[in-house]
């Protein structure tokens, strides 16, 4: 049975979970879902999410939400150990990464972008400032080594991908970011690689 995702287009959090899939090959439904009108708030989705957000994920009996937890589970249940390692120090490393994108990215260049997209009530100065400060971390983290976790892409690379491509929407500039720029681009240029909506084509990074 093909999993089928609850999504919103310009979702980054929905986002990361097509572009796994297409990353690796794996079938998705995609279900559009009126989230200006609150469709995901009211039955049946709100059944499905009784915290009334998006991405839902229905794969046969399984029901998730959550994007992170979603790619862990999706990486799993389809043996992706090259996305998501077993072994406990590779695992960590990938892991450490999603909360990034949960917490510091989602508080970040992504309210940057809800408040100036979608009008949400966020303080943009101090999304703005702490979009600063994990690009920041992410430019020094990514001067010495090509992927955010290990020496290959990982499901890091791709949880934390999508605000970041799209940080300009959100009034926040990559030019201060050379590394992230070229991390950027090589998550482009992967196989089955998918831009999310109003995505550059190409970051600028200089090789």
């Amino acid at each position: 049975m093909t999993p089928k995702l609850f999504d919103f287009a310009l979702s980054g959090n929905c986002h990361k979970i097509k572009l796994f899939c297409s990353l690796v090959g794996v079938d998705l439904e995609v279900a559009p879902v009126d989230l200006a009108g609150g469709e995901q708030r009211r039955p049946p989705l709100s059944d499905l999410n009784p915290f009334g957000q998006l991405p839902i994920l229905v794969d046969g009996e399984v029901t998730l939400r959550d994007s992170q937890t979603i790619l862990v589970y999706l990486a799993r249940r389809h043996e992706r150990d090259d996305w998501l390692p077993r072994d406990a120090v590779g695992e960590a490393r990938v892991l450490e990464w999603l909360f990034v994108a949960e917490n510091e990215i989602a508080r970040g260049p992504a309210d940057a972008r809800s408040r100036m997209l979608f009008g949400r009530d966020f303080d943009i100065d101090r999304a703005r400032a702490q979009a600063g400060r994990i690009l920041a971390l992410m430019e020094a983290h990514l001067a010495t080594r090509a992927w955010l976790a290990l020496d290959r892409p990982t499901l890091a690379d791709v949880a934390c991908q999508p605000y970041v491509a799209v940080a300009h929407q959100g009034g926040v500039a990559l030019d201060p970011y050379p590394a992230v720029r070229a991390w950027l681009d090589r998550v482009a240029a992967l196989p089955g690689f998918l831009p999310m909506p109003g995505q550059p084509a190409t970051a600028g990074a200089t090789p």
